[in-house]
């Protein structure tokens, strides 16, 4: 988005970043065997291609030097201002402008957005004015610790695998994993050769499919380098092999039928133990929750040292862990995998709207919600990127960050050929679309009926985007004026 808006000719741009480094996703999941799950040629900017990259599935360390070499490259790193945090925003209704406070954060690798950050108590708040605010924390920002009693009476080392404790010894120690989701499946099998015993408790076995990653040979990123086309079209490829997954997902879940049984044939030639197979099968529509590639994890979890646990657990206790059959695992290290706080998530940080409007008491009443993930009846001149309704389970999300890149940058154009102070999507408009896409769930894998993270409380999707990304692109190719309110009057400050 700085990108765009140092391109755009914006008169002053500032990014403020809570970490010591950016990164976001890809600078707090650093645990062990941490790689994206789309290739990596897909996983990019369109605008930034890399032909350099080493893998089909690149690495999060990859990953992460790609991010900071398209900050620096694109001129962008020198608006970045790191360890700050943006403490709450409020909109001045007589002025129309936002009004922040930032505060410094110290040295933070993290930026900690779960809540448990430290700020510097030697900076005192900063008060910072802007006539536009963009929020692009992201969905996968908030570490979702389990709800079990006891947590904190735990005596072990606790971290979650998004705040790896790279300093603990994993050797020799009985390990205890908490889900068995996109992280842990990723981090197991790097971890189960180093410790004593590890006992992995998984409450719903996820669906698993071989990851067909391999090295990229330099022959081919020569070829890449050479000729952009080539990587290009390479690119494309993917795109719509990815994007014609679903068409199982929206338009008729029962095509999933023929990926169900790859998936499960996979499972028997990895699992041979009938019993332990039974635990690993899911008993659920493939795609309701997120599919996951590995081709080590079902290998890791038939080794001597780990077993799987299936029976719900009761409490923590300060040497490990009681399930619900009054089983005791004591354990040196509780690892949570336990993903991200996502579709009753509130606002990315304290943030008052037009008339004091409370954003974060909004959506943990009502669920999020916004028009296209991106704008917010009631907070004019506020713009989320990978906003509510935007994340996808077929497809890359880069394609839906640079979808709400064209449209913000958009909104931004037409604000000033308008010559308008502020802009703000109307009420009516924004109940109307939400209703739509609640709508477009109806009938999709996502609501078949089995538990995840992409669902509310409420049972209500809020994570993802219930379509074709393409159609995502599509609706936001232009602004339509008519969606929103102007304030065209003179300023009277």
């Amino acid at each position: 988005m700085a990108i765009r808006l140092r391109r755009m000719g914006a008169a002053s741009v500032t990014v403020y970043e809570a970490a010591d480094e950016i990164g976001g996703t890809w600078r707090d999941n650093a645990y062990p065997g941490a790689a994206c799950d789309i290739p990596s040629h897909l996983y990019s900017f369109s605008f930034a291609p890399n032909p350099a990259w080493t893998r089909t599935f690149a690495s999060q360390q990859e990953i992460l030097a790609y991010l900071n070499r398209c900050a620096q490259d694109h001129g962008v790193a020198s608006l970045i201002r790191c360890n700050t945090r943006v403490a709450a925003a409020r909109f001045d209704d007589a002025r129309r402008i936002w009004r922040l406070e930032v505060v410094a954060t110290g040295h933070d690798r993290h930026g900690a957005t779960d809540g448990s950050q430290t700020d510097n108590a030697q900076n005192a708040p900063e008060t910072v004015e802007v006539d536009v605010l963009i929020a692009a924390s992201g969905p996968l920002s908030r570490p979702a610790l389990p709800a079990i009693a006891g947590l904190d009476r735990f005596g072990g080392a606790l971290f979650h695998s998004a705040r790896w404790d790279h300093a603990y010894p994993l050797e020799g120690k009985t390990i205890a994993v908490i889900g068995t989701g996109a992280s842990a499946v990723q981090f197991i099998p790097r971890i189960q050769p180093r410790v004593a015993r590890l006992h992995v408790f998984q409450r719903t076995p996820p669906w698993v499919m071989p990851r067909p990653d391999r090295a990229i040979d330099p022959r081919t990123q020569r070829l890449f380098r050479s000729a952009p086309w080539a990587q290009r079209l390479a690119r494309w490829t993917i795109y719509w092999r990815h994007e014609a997954r679903a068409l199982a997902f929206i338009v008729n879940p029962k095509w999933m039928k023929a990926p169900m049984r790859f998936a499960a044939s996979y499972l028997e030639r990895r699992v041979k133990d009938p019993a332990l197979r039974a635990k690993l099968a899911p008993n659920y529509l493939l795609g309701c929750k997120r599919v996951l590639l590995s081709s080590d994890y079902y290998p890791a979890l038939v080794q001597p040292n780990v077993d799987l646990v299936t029976t719900p657990i009761r409490e923590i206790v300060e040497d490990g862990i009681v399930t619900e059959d009054g089983r005791r695992y004591r354990v040196d290290a509780i690892i949570c995998g336990t993903g991200f706080d996502v579709a009753d998530a509130g606002a990315p940080f304290p943030l008052y709207g037009s008339g004091g409007a409370d954003l974060d008491a909004q959506w943990r009443s009502e669920g999020p919600q916004a028009y296209l993930g991106a704008s917010i009846a009631g907070f004019p001149n506020f713009f989320m990127m990978i906003g509510p309704n935007t994340g996808l389970g077929h497809n890359s999300m880069v394609y839906m960050i640079e979808s709400h890149i064209a449209y913000i940058a958009s909104c931004l154009q037409l604000l000033v050929r308008r010559g308008a102070r502020t802009m703000e999507v109307r009420a009516d408009v924004q109940a109307a679309y939400n209703e739509r896409v609640r709508k477009a769930f109806e009938g999709t894998v996502w609501m078949s009926g089995c538990r995840s993270w992409y669902l509310s409380a409420r049972g209500k999707n809020t994570a993802l985007w219930p379509g074709f990304s393409f159609a995502f692109r599509w609706l936001t190719r232009r602004v339509r004026p008519e969606d929103y309110r102007f304030d065209e009057s003179p300023s009277t400050v």
